[in-house]
Protein backbone atom coordinates (compact mmCIF):
# COMPACT_ATOMS: atom_id res chain seq x y z
CA UNK A 1 0.00 0.00 0.00
CA UNK A 2 1.29 3.43 -0.95
CA UNK A 3 0.72 6.18 1.62
CA UNK A 4 0.35 9.81 0.66
CA UNK A 5 1.09 12.85 2.74
CA UNK A 6 -2.38 14.19 3.47
CA UNK A 7 -1.43 17.72 2.45
CA UNK A 8 -3.06 18.92 -0.73
CA UNK A 9 -0.80 18.56 -3.71
CA UNK A 10 -0.73 21.24 -6.39
CA UNK A 11 -0.35 19.63 -9.77
CA UNK A 12 2.95 20.36 -11.48
CA UNK A 13 3.12 19.00 -14.99
CA UNK A 14 6.31 18.07 -16.80
CA UNK A 15 6.01 17.93 -20.60
CA UNK A 16 8.88 16.52 -22.61
CA UNK A 17 10.96 19.68 -22.82
CA UNK A 18 10.91 20.06 -19.00
CA UNK A 19 12.16 16.57 -18.17
CA UNK A 20 15.43 17.91 -16.84
CA UNK A 21 13.58 19.71 -14.04
CA UNK A 22 12.75 16.40 -12.40
CA UNK A 23 15.35 15.48 -9.78
CA UNK A 24 14.47 11.81 -10.34
CA UNK A 25 15.39 12.17 -14.02
CA UNK A 26 18.65 13.91 -13.19
CA UNK A 27 19.53 10.76 -11.25
CA UNK A 28 19.13 8.50 -14.29
CA UNK A 29 22.03 7.30 -16.42
CA UNK A 30 23.10 9.52 -19.35
CA UNK A 31 21.87 6.83 -21.77
CA UNK A 32 18.36 6.81 -20.29
CA UNK A 33 18.23 10.63 -20.21
CA UNK A 34 19.20 10.73 -23.88
CA UNK A 35 16.55 8.14 -24.75
CA UNK A 36 13.91 10.23 -22.97
CA UNK A 37 14.94 13.34 -24.86
CA UNK A 38 14.84 11.65 -28.26
CA UNK A 39 11.60 9.66 -27.94
CA UNK A 40 9.67 12.49 -26.27
CA UNK A 41 10.44 14.59 -29.36
CA UNK A 42 8.30 12.17 -31.40
CA UNK A 43 5.72 10.72 -29.03
CA UNK A 44 3.98 13.06 -26.58
CA UNK A 45 5.20 12.94 -23.00
CA UNK A 46 3.67 14.55 -19.93
CA UNK A 47 3.78 13.55 -16.29
CA UNK A 48 2.86 15.25 -13.02
CA UNK A 49 4.19 15.29 -9.48
CA UNK A 50 1.53 12.87 -8.18
CA UNK A 51 2.59 10.17 -10.65
CA UNK A 52 6.29 10.86 -10.13
CA UNK A 53 6.22 11.06 -6.34
CA UNK A 54 3.44 8.66 -5.40
CA UNK A 55 3.12 5.98 -8.09
CA UNK A 56 6.60 5.32 -9.49
CA UNK A 57 9.11 3.24 -7.53
CA UNK A 58 12.36 4.98 -8.47
CA UNK A 59 14.44 2.19 -6.94
CA UNK A 60 13.24 -0.10 -9.75
CA UNK A 61 14.05 1.92 -12.87
CA UNK A 62 13.59 1.21 -15.73
CA UNK A 63 11.49 -1.84 -14.85
CA UNK A 64 8.91 -0.18 -12.61
CA UNK A 65 5.52 -0.68 -14.36
CA UNK A 66 4.30 2.90 -13.85
CA UNK A 67 7.60 4.23 -15.17
CA UNK A 68 7.21 1.96 -18.20
CA UNK A 69 3.63 3.19 -18.54
CA UNK A 70 4.45 6.90 -18.56
CA UNK A 71 8.10 7.48 -19.49
CA UNK A 72 9.52 7.13 -23.03
CA UNK A 73 11.83 4.25 -23.94
CA UNK A 74 14.00 4.01 -27.05
CA UNK A 75 12.30 0.77 -28.16
CA UNK A 76 9.07 2.72 -28.74
CA UNK A 77 10.60 3.81 -32.05
CA UNK A 78 12.17 1.85 -34.86
CA UNK A 79 15.95 1.97 -34.65
CA UNK A 80 16.31 3.99 -37.84
CA UNK A 81 13.75 6.55 -36.64
CA UNK A 82 15.37 6.84 -33.22
CA UNK A 83 18.78 7.35 -34.81
CA UNK A 84 17.45 9.94 -37.26
CA UNK A 85 16.01 12.11 -34.50
CA UNK A 86 18.99 11.54 -32.19
CA UNK A 87 21.42 12.66 -34.91
CA UNK A 88 19.41 15.84 -35.53
CA UNK A 89 19.29 16.69 -31.84
CA UNK A 90 22.97 15.90 -31.31
CA UNK A 91 24.06 18.29 -34.05
CA UNK A 92 21.65 21.02 -32.99
CA UNK A 93 19.63 20.99 -36.21
CA UNK A 94 17.10 23.79 -36.74
CA UNK A 95 13.67 23.17 -35.26
CA UNK A 96 11.95 23.16 -38.65
CA UNK A 97 14.26 20.42 -39.90
CA UNK A 98 13.58 18.30 -36.82
CA UNK A 99 9.83 18.94 -37.07
CA UNK A 100 9.74 17.72 -40.68
CA UNK A 101 11.45 14.43 -39.83
CA UNK A 102 9.32 13.95 -36.71
CA UNK A 103 6.12 14.55 -38.68
CA UNK A 104 7.01 11.85 -41.21
CA UNK A 105 7.78 9.39 -38.39
CA UNK A 106 4.43 10.17 -36.75
CA UNK A 107 2.52 9.61 -39.96
CA UNK A 108 4.07 6.13 -40.22
CA UNK A 109 2.81 5.30 -36.70
CA UNK A 110 -0.84 5.13 -37.83
CA UNK A 111 -1.91 8.20 -35.83
CA UNK A 112 -5.68 7.68 -36.23
CA UNK A 113 -6.29 3.90 -36.26
CA UNK A 114 -9.51 2.16 -37.26
CA UNK A 115 -10.23 4.59 -40.13
CA UNK A 116 -11.44 7.10 -37.54
CA UNK A 117 -11.15 10.16 -39.75
CA UNK A 118 -12.23 8.39 -42.92
CA UNK A 119 -15.27 6.46 -41.67
CA UNK A 120 -16.28 7.74 -38.24
CA UNK A 121 -16.70 11.49 -38.73
CA UNK A 122 -20.39 12.22 -39.39
CA UNK A 123 -21.98 14.65 -41.82
CA UNK A 124 -24.57 17.32 -40.98
CA UNK A 125 -26.29 19.23 -43.78
CA UNK A 126 -23.68 17.99 -46.23
CA UNK A 127 -20.63 18.99 -44.16
CA UNK A 128 -18.32 16.90 -41.98
CA UNK A 129 -18.55 17.69 -38.26
CA UNK A 130 -15.03 17.88 -36.91
CA UNK A 131 -14.80 16.79 -33.31
CA UNK A 132 -17.56 14.18 -33.54
CA UNK A 133 -17.37 10.47 -34.31
CA UNK A 134 -20.36 8.23 -34.94
CA UNK A 135 -19.13 4.70 -35.57
CA UNK A 136 -21.80 2.70 -33.76
CA UNK A 137 -25.49 3.46 -34.21
CA UNK A 138 -26.27 4.09 -30.53
CA UNK A 139 -23.12 6.00 -29.51
CA UNK A 140 -21.68 9.38 -30.52
CA UNK A 141 -18.20 10.50 -29.41
CA UNK A 142 -17.53 14.17 -28.76
CA UNK A 143 -14.03 15.72 -28.51
CA UNK A 144 -14.31 19.08 -26.67
CA UNK A 145 -11.48 21.44 -27.53
CA UNK A 146 -10.92 22.27 -23.85
CA UNK A 147 -10.31 18.59 -23.04
CA UNK A 148 -7.55 17.74 -25.48
CA UNK A 149 -4.84 16.97 -22.96
CA UNK A 150 -4.51 14.72 -19.89
CA UNK A 151 -3.07 15.04 -16.41
CA UNK A 152 -0.31 12.67 -17.58
CA UNK A 153 0.16 10.62 -20.75
CA UNK A 154 0.14 6.85 -21.10
CA UNK A 155 2.77 5.62 -23.52
CA UNK A 156 0.26 3.17 -25.02
CA UNK A 157 -2.38 5.82 -25.72
CA UNK A 158 -4.15 5.30 -29.04
CA UNK A 159 -5.16 8.98 -29.00
CA UNK A 160 -1.56 10.18 -28.81
CA UNK A 161 -2.04 12.24 -31.98
CA UNK A 162 -4.42 14.53 -30.05
CA UNK A 163 -1.44 15.76 -28.05
CA UNK A 164 1.02 16.64 -30.81
CA UNK A 165 1.28 19.96 -32.60
CA UNK A 166 0.09 18.88 -36.04
CA UNK A 167 -3.45 20.18 -36.49
CA UNK A 168 -4.22 17.70 -39.27
CA UNK A 169 -3.94 14.82 -36.78
CA UNK A 170 -6.31 16.23 -34.14
CA UNK A 171 -10.04 15.92 -33.61
CA UNK A 172 -11.84 18.57 -31.57
CA UNK A 173 -14.89 20.80 -31.47
CA UNK A 174 -15.69 24.15 -29.89
CA UNK A 175 -19.37 24.08 -30.87
CA UNK A 176 -21.62 22.04 -28.60
CA UNK A 177 -24.60 23.31 -30.62
CA UNK A 178 -23.40 21.21 -33.56
CA UNK A 179 -23.47 18.19 -31.27
CA UNK A 180 -27.01 18.84 -30.01
CA UNK A 181 -28.28 19.60 -33.52
CA UNK A 182 -26.82 16.32 -34.74
CA UNK A 183 -28.34 14.41 -31.81
CA UNK A 184 -31.80 15.85 -32.51
CA UNK A 185 -31.57 14.43 -36.02
CA UNK A 186 -30.46 10.99 -34.82
CA UNK A 187 -33.01 9.70 -32.35
CA UNK A 188 -31.45 6.24 -32.18
CA UNK A 189 -28.43 7.62 -30.36
CA UNK A 190 -28.72 6.68 -26.68
CA UNK A 191 -25.15 7.33 -25.49
CA UNK A 192 -22.83 10.32 -25.78
CA UNK A 193 -19.19 9.68 -24.86
CA UNK A 194 -17.18 12.79 -23.96
CA UNK A 195 -13.60 11.90 -24.75
CA UNK A 196 -10.28 13.50 -25.56
CA UNK A 197 -7.68 13.75 -24.21
CA UNK A 198 -9.50 13.72 -20.92
CA UNK A 199 -12.62 15.80 -20.20
CA UNK A 200 -11.65 15.86 -16.52
CA UNK A 201 -8.93 18.41 -17.30
CA UNK A 202 -11.76 20.84 -18.05
CA UNK A 203 -12.95 23.30 -15.44
CA UNK A 204 -16.31 22.65 -13.86
CA UNK A 205 -17.70 25.69 -15.67
CA UNK A 206 -16.55 24.51 -19.10
CA UNK A 207 -17.87 21.04 -18.42
CA UNK A 208 -21.18 22.54 -17.34
CA UNK A 209 -21.41 24.46 -20.62
CA UNK A 210 -21.01 21.11 -22.39
CA UNK A 211 -23.26 18.89 -20.27
CA UNK A 212 -26.17 21.23 -19.55
CA UNK A 213 -27.36 21.35 -23.21
CA UNK A 214 -27.45 17.53 -23.21
CA UNK A 215 -30.04 17.62 -20.42
CA UNK A 216 -32.63 19.32 -22.65
CA UNK A 217 -36.10 17.73 -22.65
CA UNK A 218 -36.04 17.14 -26.42
CA UNK A 219 -32.84 15.08 -26.03
CA UNK A 220 -34.54 12.51 -23.83
CA UNK A 221 -33.43 9.75 -26.22
CA UNK A 222 -29.87 10.37 -24.95
CA UNK A 223 -30.03 8.17 -21.86
CA UNK A 224 -26.34 7.83 -20.97
CA UNK A 225 -23.55 10.37 -20.63
CA UNK A 226 -20.13 8.73 -20.61
CA UNK A 227 -16.93 10.47 -19.55
CA UNK A 228 -13.70 8.79 -20.63
CA UNK A 229 -11.01 9.61 -18.09
CA UNK A 230 -7.82 8.57 -16.36
CA UNK A 231 -8.06 11.37 -13.81
CA UNK A 232 -8.81 8.95 -10.96
CA UNK A 233 -5.47 7.24 -11.59
CA UNK A 234 -3.35 10.26 -12.50
CA UNK A 235 -4.89 13.12 -10.51
CA UNK A 236 -7.56 11.98 -7.99
CA UNK A 237 -7.50 15.44 -6.41
CA UNK A 238 -9.70 16.55 -9.31
CA UNK A 239 -12.59 15.10 -7.29
CA UNK A 240 -11.44 16.03 -3.79
CA UNK A 241 -9.35 19.14 -3.24
CA UNK A 242 -9.05 20.96 -6.58
CA UNK A 243 -10.46 24.49 -6.36
CA UNK A 244 -13.66 23.59 -8.24
CA UNK A 245 -13.92 19.92 -7.18
CA UNK A 246 -17.15 20.52 -5.27
CA UNK A 247 -18.65 22.42 -8.22
CA UNK A 248 -17.73 19.50 -10.47
CA UNK A 249 -19.41 16.96 -8.21
CA UNK A 250 -22.56 19.08 -7.92
CA UNK A 251 -22.73 19.23 -11.71
CA UNK A 252 -22.44 15.46 -11.99
CA UNK A 253 -25.09 15.02 -9.32
CA UNK A 254 -27.41 17.33 -11.28
CA UNK A 255 -26.99 15.19 -14.41
CA UNK A 256 -28.05 12.10 -12.44
CA UNK A 257 -31.05 13.89 -10.89
CA UNK A 258 -32.17 14.86 -14.39
CA UNK A 259 -32.50 11.17 -15.21
CA UNK A 260 -29.27 10.53 -17.09
CA UNK A 261 -27.15 7.46 -16.49
CA UNK A 262 -23.73 8.95 -15.81
CA UNK A 263 -20.94 6.50 -16.59
CA UNK A 264 -17.29 7.20 -15.85
CA UNK A 265 -15.17 5.10 -18.20
CA UNK A 266 -12.15 5.04 -15.89
CA UNK A 267 -8.77 3.89 -17.18
CA UNK A 268 -6.73 1.91 -14.65
CA UNK A 269 -3.73 0.10 -16.06
CA UNK A 270 -2.10 -1.27 -12.91
CA UNK A 271 -3.32 -2.06 -9.37
CA UNK A 272 -0.86 0.42 -7.89
CA UNK A 273 -3.04 3.21 -9.27
CA UNK A 274 -5.82 2.02 -6.91
CA UNK A 275 -3.80 1.91 -3.70
CA UNK A 276 -3.47 5.50 -2.52
CA UNK A 277 -5.77 7.13 0.01
CA UNK A 278 -6.29 9.93 -2.49
CA UNK A 279 -7.81 7.67 -5.16
CA UNK A 280 -9.96 5.80 -2.64
CA UNK A 281 -11.45 9.08 -1.42
CA UNK A 282 -11.95 10.32 -5.00
CA UNK A 283 -13.81 7.15 -5.95
CA UNK A 284 -16.06 7.46 -2.90
CA UNK A 285 -16.95 11.08 -3.66
CA UNK A 286 -17.59 10.33 -7.30
CA UNK A 287 -19.83 7.37 -6.51
CA UNK A 288 -21.79 9.55 -4.05
CA UNK A 289 -22.98 11.66 -6.99
CA UNK A 290 -24.83 8.64 -8.40
CA UNK A 291 -22.28 8.08 -11.17
CA UNK A 292 -21.31 4.53 -12.11
CA UNK A 293 -17.60 3.83 -12.64
CA UNK A 294 -16.69 1.23 -15.24
CA UNK A 295 -13.02 0.35 -15.61
CA UNK A 296 -11.01 -0.46 -18.71
CA UNK A 297 -7.44 -0.75 -19.89
CA UNK A 298 -5.38 -2.30 -22.64
CA UNK A 299 -3.20 -5.29 -21.90
CA UNK A 300 0.29 -3.88 -22.44
CA UNK A 301 3.70 -5.47 -22.37
CA UNK A 302 6.07 -4.50 -19.54
CA UNK A 303 3.23 -2.91 -17.53
CA UNK A 304 0.40 -5.38 -16.87
CA UNK A 305 1.11 -8.50 -18.94
CA UNK A 306 0.73 -10.67 -15.86
CA UNK A 307 -2.16 -12.79 -14.60
CA UNK A 308 -1.76 -11.70 -10.98
CA UNK A 309 -1.73 -8.00 -11.92
CA UNK A 310 -5.11 -8.28 -13.66
CA UNK A 311 -6.72 -10.46 -11.00
CA UNK A 312 -5.55 -8.08 -8.26
CA UNK A 313 -6.73 -5.06 -10.23
CA UNK A 314 -10.23 -6.48 -10.84
CA UNK A 315 -10.62 -7.51 -7.20
CA UNK A 316 -9.59 -4.06 -5.98
CA UNK A 317 -11.96 -2.38 -8.42
CA UNK A 318 -14.94 -4.41 -7.22
CA UNK A 319 -14.02 -3.74 -3.59
CA UNK A 320 -13.98 -0.01 -4.37
CA UNK A 321 -17.46 -0.22 -5.94
CA UNK A 322 -16.41 -0.10 -9.59
CA UNK A 323 -17.38 -2.42 -12.45
CA UNK A 324 -14.62 -4.14 -14.48
CA UNK A 325 -15.66 -3.51 -18.07
CA UNK A 326 -13.02 -4.07 -20.77
CA UNK A 327 -9.60 -5.59 -21.30
CA UNK A 328 -8.45 -4.18 -24.63
CA UNK A 329 -5.78 -5.34 -27.02
CA UNK A 330 -3.20 -2.60 -27.52
CA UNK A 331 -4.27 -0.75 -30.67
CA UNK A 332 -2.24 -0.69 -33.87
CA UNK A 333 -0.85 2.80 -33.42
CA UNK A 334 1.96 4.76 -31.80
CA UNK A 335 4.29 2.73 -29.59
CA UNK A 336 2.49 -0.55 -30.25
CA UNK A 337 5.73 -2.29 -31.24
CA UNK A 338 6.86 -1.70 -27.64
CA UNK A 339 3.61 -2.45 -25.80
CA UNK A 340 1.86 -4.96 -28.07
CA UNK A 341 1.17 -8.58 -27.11
CA UNK A 342 0.16 -11.50 -29.40
CA UNK A 343 -3.53 -12.38 -29.26
CA UNK A 344 -2.84 -15.93 -28.09
CA UNK A 345 -0.92 -14.69 -25.05
CA UNK A 346 -3.49 -11.95 -24.39
CA UNK A 347 -6.27 -14.53 -24.26
CA UNK A 348 -4.24 -16.81 -21.99
CA UNK A 349 -3.70 -13.94 -19.51
CA UNK A 350 -7.37 -12.94 -19.63
CA UNK A 351 -8.64 -16.50 -19.12
CA UNK A 352 -6.24 -17.27 -16.29
CA UNK A 353 -6.97 -14.02 -14.48
CA UNK A 354 -10.71 -14.57 -14.85
CA UNK A 355 -10.37 -17.97 -13.21
CA UNK A 356 -8.74 -16.34 -10.16
CA UNK A 357 -11.59 -13.93 -9.33
CA UNK A 358 -15.20 -14.27 -8.24
CA UNK A 359 -18.18 -13.85 -10.51
CA UNK A 360 -18.57 -10.16 -9.61
CA UNK A 361 -15.26 -9.43 -11.34
CA UNK A 362 -16.20 -11.43 -14.42
CA UNK A 363 -18.17 -8.56 -15.89
CA UNK A 364 -14.98 -7.66 -17.75
CA UNK A 365 -14.93 -8.46 -21.47
CA UNK A 366 -11.84 -9.19 -23.47
CA UNK A 367 -9.37 -9.33 -24.88
CA UNK A 368 -11.11 -7.00 -27.33
CA UNK A 369 -9.78 -5.27 -30.44
CA UNK A 370 -11.31 -1.92 -31.43
CA UNK A 371 -10.74 -2.47 -35.15
CA UNK A 372 -12.23 -0.79 -38.22
CA UNK A 373 -15.36 -3.01 -38.45
CA UNK A 374 -16.01 -3.01 -34.69
CA UNK A 375 -15.00 -4.40 -31.31
CA UNK A 376 -13.87 -8.00 -31.84
CA UNK A 377 -13.36 -10.21 -28.79
CA UNK A 378 -11.18 -13.31 -28.69
CA UNK A 379 -13.50 -15.84 -27.04
CA UNK A 380 -11.09 -18.73 -27.14
CA UNK A 381 -8.68 -20.98 -29.03
CA UNK A 382 -10.12 -24.29 -30.21
CA UNK A 383 -9.58 -27.19 -32.58
CA UNK A 384 -12.44 -27.49 -35.07
CA UNK A 385 -12.50 -30.06 -37.88
CA UNK A 386 -8.81 -30.71 -37.34
CA UNK A 387 -7.86 -27.04 -37.58
CA UNK A 388 -6.66 -24.87 -34.70
CA UNK A 389 -8.59 -21.61 -34.71
CA UNK A 390 -9.30 -18.39 -32.82
CA UNK A 391 -12.96 -18.14 -31.77
CA UNK A 392 -14.00 -14.54 -32.43
CA UNK A 393 -17.14 -12.46 -31.98
CA UNK A 394 -18.28 -8.86 -32.43
CA UNK A 395 -19.17 -7.12 -29.17
CA UNK A 396 -20.00 -4.00 -31.18
CA UNK A 397 -19.99 -3.34 -34.91
CA UNK A 398 -20.55 -0.76 -37.61
CA UNK A 399 -23.31 -3.02 -38.89
CA UNK A 400 -25.30 -3.90 -35.75
CA UNK A 401 -26.40 -7.20 -37.34
CA UNK A 402 -22.87 -8.52 -36.94
CA UNK A 403 -23.00 -8.23 -33.14
CA UNK A 404 -22.80 -11.60 -31.40
CA UNK A 405 -22.14 -13.67 -34.53
CA UNK A 406 -19.24 -16.10 -33.95
CA UNK A 407 -16.55 -16.47 -36.60
CA UNK A 408 -13.19 -18.19 -36.83
CA UNK A 409 -9.65 -17.32 -37.84
CA UNK A 410 -6.69 -19.59 -38.41
CA UNK A 411 -4.53 -19.79 -35.31
CA UNK A 412 -1.38 -17.70 -35.56
CA UNK A 413 0.76 -17.45 -32.44
CA UNK A 414 2.36 -14.22 -33.69
CA UNK A 415 -0.85 -12.41 -34.72
CA UNK A 416 -1.55 -9.35 -32.58
CA UNK A 417 -4.38 -7.59 -34.44
CA UNK A 418 -7.43 -8.39 -36.55
CA UNK A 419 -5.56 -7.44 -39.73
CA UNK A 420 -2.99 -10.17 -39.00
CA UNK A 421 -5.65 -12.90 -39.04
CA UNK A 422 -6.86 -15.06 -41.93
CA UNK A 423 -10.21 -16.85 -42.15
CA UNK A 424 -10.32 -20.49 -41.13
CA UNK A 425 -11.63 -23.52 -43.03
CA UNK A 426 -10.38 -22.42 -46.44
CA UNK A 427 -12.52 -19.27 -46.63
CA UNK A 428 -11.05 -16.37 -48.57
CA UNK A 429 -12.76 -13.63 -46.53
CA UNK A 430 -14.47 -13.18 -43.18
CA UNK A 431 -18.27 -12.93 -43.24
CA UNK A 432 -18.26 -9.19 -42.58
CA UNK A 433 -15.97 -8.64 -45.54
CA UNK A 434 -18.49 -10.37 -47.79
CA UNK A 435 -21.50 -8.46 -46.50
CA UNK A 436 -22.71 -5.62 -48.73
CA UNK A 437 -23.90 -3.65 -45.72
CA UNK A 438 -20.81 -2.28 -44.01
CA UNK A 439 -22.33 0.45 -41.85
CA UNK A 440 -25.41 1.13 -39.71
CA UNK A 441 -26.22 4.05 -42.01
CA UNK A 442 -26.92 1.59 -44.83
CA UNK A 443 -29.63 0.00 -42.70
CA UNK A 444 -31.46 3.31 -42.37
CA UNK A 445 -34.25 3.61 -44.97
CA UNK A 446 -34.06 6.55 -47.36
CA UNK A 447 -37.70 7.50 -47.90
CA UNK A 448 -39.19 8.83 -51.14
CA UNK A 449 -42.16 11.23 -50.96
CA UNK A 450 -44.38 8.14 -51.44
CA UNK A 451 -42.80 6.28 -48.53
CA UNK A 452 -40.62 3.84 -50.49
CA UNK A 453 -36.86 3.26 -50.34
CA UNK A 454 -34.42 4.61 -52.89
CA UNK A 455 -30.94 3.69 -54.12
CA UNK A 456 -31.62 0.00 -53.59
CA UNK A 457 -30.68 0.27 -49.90
CA UNK A 458 -32.15 -2.32 -47.61
CA UNK A 459 -34.71 -1.27 -45.05
CA UNK A 460 -34.78 -2.34 -41.44
CA UNK A 461 -36.46 -5.64 -42.34
CA UNK A 462 -33.60 -6.59 -44.61
CA UNK A 463 -35.70 -6.32 -47.80
CA UNK A 464 -34.29 -4.53 -50.78
CA UNK A 465 -36.25 -2.24 -53.03
CA UNK A 466 -35.93 -2.33 -56.77
CA UNK A 467 -33.31 -5.02 -57.41
CA UNK A 468 -35.15 -8.19 -56.41
CA UNK A 469 -32.37 -9.33 -54.05
CA UNK A 470 -32.12 -9.51 -50.28
CA UNK A 471 -29.06 -7.47 -49.35
CA UNK A 472 -29.84 -7.60 -45.63
CA UNK A 473 -29.59 -11.38 -45.21
CA UNK A 474 -27.91 -12.87 -42.17
CA UNK A 475 -24.20 -12.38 -43.00
CA UNK A 476 -22.80 -15.88 -42.51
Amino acid sequence: MIHIDPMVLKMISFPGEKLVRLPQVRGLSPELRRDLRVVSRVLPFKVNNYVVEQLIDWSNIPDDPIYRLTFPHRDMLRTKDFNAVADLLDRGAPGKEIDAVVHEIRLALNPNPGDQLQKNVPVLDGERIDGLQHKYRETVLYFPAQGQTCHAYCGYCFRWSQFVGNGDLKQMSRDVQQLTTYLRKHRKVTDVLITGGDPMVMSARNLQNLLEPLLADDLDHVQTLRLGTKALAYWPFRFTTDRDADDLLRLLERCVRRGKHLAFMAHFTHPRELQTRAVVEAIRRLRDTGAVIRTQSPLVCKVNDDVKVWADMWRQQVRLDMIPYYMFVERDTGARRYYGIPLARAHAIYRSALRDVSGLSRTVRGPSMSATPGKVVVDGISEVAGERVFNLRFLQARNPRWVGIPFYARFDEEASWLDDLRPAFGESRFFFQKDLIQDWRDLEPVRTPHGGNVNGKSNVNGKSSGNGKRSGRRPL
